[in-house]
C-alpha cells in the first residue's frame, strides 16, 4: 500500500511539473540594431517579429504556450551583439534567438549559440559564409543569401537577353568588387560577354569621366552595385547624358531602394534587380500580412520585416513538429521543414540550414517595383557547400 501511495505521489508531482512547463511561455530573444546606422532595418525586424508574435499568441500560442519576446539592441556590432546574446541565453533563459542583421554579428552570435546549446535564425544577413564555409549546426537562415540574388538575376538575364554584352560599374571597395565578381561569374557561365569593368571611389560626385569608356565598349546591359546617394548621382547623370539610352540597367538588390527611389525619379525607371519579396505577391498569406502590417504600423512591409515575421512561424512549426523546445529535437525538426510565409512556402535545407524559396526579378516602373519574372528556389539556391555537419 505504501509503495502504491509513493507511486501515486510521484505521478502527481510529474503531472504538476508538466502542467507548470506547459503554462510557461516560450522565450524568443531578439538581438537587433535599434540605434545607429542600421536602426531602420532593426525596427523592420522588430515590427515583423512583434506582429507574428501577437497573431500567434491571440490564436493560443505554440502548443498552448504563449510567446514572450526579450529584445536587446545589438547595434549592428559583433561584440555588442555577442554580449547581448550571452545575456539573453544566461540571464533571460531564452529558448531561441533571432534578429541579427550584420553578417559579422550573425557569425559571432552563432558561436555563442553553440556554446550555450541554443538555436538562432537570421532573417537579414546575406553573407554566403553563414550557410557555407562558416556554417554552424545551431544557425539557420530563413532569408535568401547573396548568391541567390546573383543567380536569380543571371537566370533572368539569360532568358530575356541571351548572350548579353555586359559592362560592370561598381564601387571601389570589397563589397563592390565581390558583388561584381559574383554576378560576372554567373553571367559568363550562362553565355554573357564582359565588355568592360570599372570601379569608382565611394562618394564619387561626377561619373561623366567613365561614360566614354562605357560608350566605346558598346554594351547592351550595364550592371552596377553602387548604393545610396552614389546611385542617385550615377543613374541621374547617365540619364542626363543619354548613356542609359538603349541599355538594360540591372544591379544588386541594394542599388535602388525605398530610401533613394524618390530622389532618383524617372532615372530609376527600367532598373532591374533580384528580390525575395514584393508586397504585390499574389499569395493569400501575403495579402493578409500586408493588411495587418499596414494596420499595425501605417506603412508598407519591406523584405526584412517580412522575413522576420516568417521566422516566428518557422519556430512555431518546428516546436510543434518536435513536440518540445529541446535544442536537439527542434534542430532535427527544422531540417527539411516546410512552412508558410508571406513569400509562399519555404523549405529549410537540412545540409546547410539555408531556406529555399522562390526568387523574383523586379523592375522599377513609375517609381515602384513590379515583378517581371520568377525563378524556382532550387535553381537560385545553388549547391550545399557546408561541411561542418
Amino acid at each position: 500500500m505504501k509503495n502504491m501511495l509513493n507511486g501515486l505521489f510521484l505521478m502527481l508531482l510529474a503531472g504538476l511539473a508538466v502542467g507548470a512547463n506547459a503554462s510557461e511561455p516560450i522565450k524568443i530573444g531578439v538581438v537587433t540594431p535599434l540605434s545607429g546606422t542600421y536602426a531602420p532595418i532593426g525596427n523592420q525586424v522588430k515590427h515583423g517579429i512583434e506582429l507574428a508574435t501577437k497573431e500567434i499568441n491571440a490564436a493560443g500560442g505554440i502548443a498552448g504556450r504563449k510567446i514572450e519576446l526579450l529584445i536587446e539592441d545589438g547595434e549592428a556590432n559583433p561584440p555588442a551583439a555577442v554580449q547581448k546574446a550571452e545575456k539573453l541565453f544566461q540571464v533571460g533563459k531564452v529558448d531561441f534567438l533571432t534578429g541579427t542583421v550584420n553578417s559579422g554579428a550573425t557569425l559571432a552570435v552563432g558561436q555563442t549559440a553553440e556554446r550555450n546549446n541554443r538555436l538562432i535564425a537570421t532573417t537579414v544577413s546575406f553573407a554566403n559564409a553563414i550557410t557555407g564555409k562558416q556554417c554552424s549546426p545551431n544557425v539557420f537562415r530563413v532569408n535568401a543569401n547573396a548568391g541567390m540574388q546573383s543567380a536569380t538575376l543571371a537566370e533572368w538575364l539569360t532568358r530575356e537577353k541571351p548572350k548579353a554584352r555586359i559592362f560592370y560599374l561598381g564601387p571601389d571597395y570589397e563589397m563592390g568588387r565581390s558583388t561584381v565578381a559574383s554576378f560576372r561569374g554567373m553571367a559568363e557561365q550562362r553565355g554573357a560577354t564582359t565588355v568592360g569593368q570599372l570601379f569608382a571611389p565611394l562618394g564619387t560626385k561626377d561619373y561623366t569621366p567613365f561614360f566614354g569608356q562605357i560608350r566605346s565598349a558598346h554594351p547592351n546591359v550595364l550592371y552596377t552595385s553602387v548604393a545610396g546617394n552614389d546611385t542617385v548621382r550615377l543613374l541621374t547623370q547617365m540619364s542626363s547624358y543619354g548613356v542609359s539610352k538603349g541599355l538594360t540597367l540591372i544591379g544588386a538588390a541594394g542599388v535602388v531602394t525605398p530610401q533613394n527611389i524618390g530622389a532618383l525619379g524617372a532615372a530609376a525607371n527600367g532598373f532591374i534587380t533580384a528580390a525575395a519579396y514584393s508586397p504585390e505577391l499574389n499569395v493569400p498569406e501575403n495579402k493578409k500580412f500586408v493588411a495587418a502590417f499596414r494596420a499595425a504600423f501605417n506603412e508598407e512591409p519591406g523584405l526584412y520585416a517580412t522575413d522576420s515575421y516568417g521566422v516566428v512561424y518557422f519556430y512555431k512549426a518546428a516546436v510543434e513538429k518536435a513536440g518540445s523546445t529541446d535544442t536537439a529535437k527542434v534542430r532535427a525538426a527544422m531540417e527539411g521543414l516546410k512552412w508558410d510565409t508571406p513569400e509562399g512556402v519555404k523549405q529549410m535545407r537540412a545540409g546547410d540550414h539555408q531556406a529555399i524559396q522562390e526568387m523574383y526579378a523586379v523592375q522599377v516602373v513609375d517609381g515602384k517595383f513590379k515583378i517581371i519574372g520568377k525563378i524556382d528556389g532550387k535553381v537560385a539556391v545553388g549547391p550545399d557547400t557546408c561541411t561542418r555537419f
